[in-house]
C-alpha cells in the first residue's frame, strides 16, 4: 500500500498591474530608489527597523513545519536532508533533481519554484503533475519497510517454533495478533472473520508503527507526521468503506432502504438518514485519526514553543518556564504512547463493527433463544 503524493498544481501566472498603477509606481520610484541609495551609503538595509522583528521566535510556523509536509527533512538551522523531485508536465515531460537545488526557495530549476509553504509551482503557471518523495512519503517507505521485516521475521519464528513457546521478536508481537483477532475481528464480524482479519492486522500495525515512528525526536525517518496527515487517514477510511460494501450482503442493504418494522410513512425521513450515515462513517474514521494525532503534536510543540518565547523576553524566564515545558513534554510523551496504541485500536475495531454489520446474517427469533 503505497501513497504517492499525487496532485495536479494549477497555478494562475501573476497579474501586471495595469498602465495606471504602473505610472504611479513609477512616480514614487525615485524616491523609493533615494531611500535604497541613502540605505546603501550608510551600509544598513533599509530593513533594518524590522531586522529584530523578523528574527522573533514564530512558534505558528514552527508547528506548522513540524506536522506539514515538506520536499526534504529539516533538522536543524538551515540544514536539510534533500528528498527526490519529480515533476512532470505535457510541454517539458519529467523532470528529476533533488530539493536542494531550490536553494530554500532562493532559485528557480528547469522552470519550477520552490513557495514559502513548501509547494512546488511553476513559474509560468502551467499544469504540472508532482509525484515527489516528500517527507511524508519517505516516512510510508521506511514504515512499510520496518513492517516487511518485523512481521517476515515473525512468520519465521512462528513456523520454527511452531507447537513451542514464543520467542524474540514472536513473543512480543504475537499477543498483539491473536488480541486483534479475537477480540476484534472474531468478536465483531463472528464467522466470517478469517477473511477480514489480514486486513485489521495490516491497518492495525500500520496506524500503531507510524504512530510510535511519529514520537520518536531522532533524524529521518523519525519524527513525522504520517498519520495525522489527512490525505493518509482519508486512503485508510476509504479502504474499509469499499471492503465494507463489497462485502454487504442483502440484509445490509435492506437495513438501510428498507427497514424492518418502520411504518411507510417514515420511509422517506430515514433512508436519506441511513444514506447519510453509510457516507458519515468513513468521515469519522478519518477526522478521529487526523484531530487525535495531529492534536497531540501540536500541544506538545506548544509548550516547546513558550520557552523560546519567554526566553526572547528575559532569559531568567527561559530557564523557568523550561523546566515545567519539558516535564510537561515528558508526561505528554507517555500520554501519546498510549493514545498512538489507542487510535490504532479504536480505528481498526469501528472498521471490524462496520464490516460486521455488513457481512451479518438475518437473525431468526429461534437463533435469539
Amino acid at each position: 500500500m503505497i501513497f504517492l503524493n499525487v496532485a495536479l498544481m494549477a497555478n494562475e501566472p501573476a497579474e501586471h498591474g495595469k498602465g495606471e498603477a504602473k505610472t504611479e509606481n513609477h512616480n514614487g520610484e525615485g524616491a523609493e530608489k533615494a531611500d535604497h541609495t541613502a540605505a546603501a551609503a550608510t551600509g544598513h538595509d533599509e530593513f533594518d527597523g524590522h531586522g529584530e522583528e523578523d528574527k522573533k521566535f514564530n512558534p505558528g510556523e514552527m508547528i506548522l513545519e513540524h506536522i506539514g509536509d515538506a520536499h526534504d527533512w529539516h533538522l536543524f538551522g538551515d540544514v536539510a536532508v534533500p528528498l527526490p523531485v519529480i515533476l512532470y508536465s505535457k510541454d517539458k515531460g519529467f523532470d528529476v533533481f533533488l530539493s536542494s537545488a531550490f536553494e530554500h526557495g532562493h532559485k528557480e530549476v528547469n522552470g519550477y519554484k520552490l513557495l514559502h509553504t513548501g509547494k512546488v509551482a511553476s513559474v509560468d503557471g502551467s499544469d504540472f503533475y508532482d509525484f515527489s518523495i516528500t517527507k511524508n512519503v519517505s516516512i510510508l517507505f521506511a514504515s512499510l519497510f520496518l513492517m516487511c521485516v518485523i512481521f517476515i521475521s515473525v512468520a519465521r519464528s512462528f513456523a520454527k517454533n511452531r507447537g513451542k513457546a514464543p520467542k524474540g521478536i514472536q513473543a512480543i508481537f504475537e499477543p498483539f495478533i491473536v488480541f486483534i483477532r479475537d477480540d476484534v475481528s472474531k468478536a465483531s464480524i463472528g464467522p466470517k472473520y478469517e477473511k477480514y482479519t489480514p486486513y485489521l492486522l495490516m491497518i492495525f500495525f500500520f496506524i500503531w508503527i507510524n504512530n510510535m515512528m511519529g514520537l520518536v525526536p531522532f533524524p529521518p525517518p523519525f519524527g513525522g507526521n504520517l498519520t495525522g496527515n489527512i490525505a493518509v487517514t482519508v486512503t485508510l477510511a476509504v479502504l474499509t468503506f469499499i471492503i465494507t460494501h463489497v462485502s454487504a450482503n442483502k440484509n445490509y442493504w435492506s437495513h438501510i432502504f428498507n427497514p424492518p418494522g418502520v411504518p411507510g410513512f417514515v420511509l422517506p425521513i430515514l433512508i436519506p438518514i441511513e444514506i447519510m450515515g453509510v457516507f458519515i462513517k468513513p468521515v469519522v474514521l478519518t477526522l478521529r485519526l487526523f484531530a487525535n494525532i495531529t492534536a497531540g503534536h501540536i500541544i506538545g510543540l506548544a509548550f516547546i514553543s513558550l520557552i523560546f518565547i519567554f526566553g526572547e523576553m528575559n532569559a531568567g524566564a527561559g530557564y523557568g518556564v523550561a523546566i515545567f515545558s519539558v516535564a510537561f513534554k515528558v508526561f505528554m510523551l507517555v500520554l501519546e504512547l498510549l493514545v498512538a496504541f489507542l487510535q490504532a485500536y479504536v480505528f481498526t475495531l469501528l472498521s471490524a463493527i462496520y464490516i460486521g454489520t455488513a457481512v451479518e446474517e438475518h437473525h431468526h427469533e429461534e437463533a435469539h433463544h
